[in-house]
């Protein structure tokens, strides 16, 4: 996050996303750990950031949903 805001709460969920596929010339949906941060500020101001503010915030590596999913699944 920019400053002056810093993290200090993270929340990591699976979800679906549709992203597009430039090789097939088409739109497809895919699994990604969706992240929201709980932020805090110097003066004491809270908020929450989500996907809407930084679409960063949804990651469709395939790699990551494993990693997620190995933690979250028996």
């Amino acid at each position: 996050l920019a400053e002056p805001w810093q993290a200090v709460q993270v929340w990591a969920r699976l979800g679906i996303t549709m992203t597009y596929d430039v090789a097939n010339d088409r739109s497809e949906y895919v699994f990604a750990v969706e992240l929201t941060v709980e932020a805090v500020n110097p003066q004491g101001g809270r908020r929450v950031f989500t996907s809407r503010d930084y679409p960063e915030f949804v990651i469709t590596d395939p790699a990551a949903v494993e990693f997620f999913k190995h933690f979250t699944t028996k």
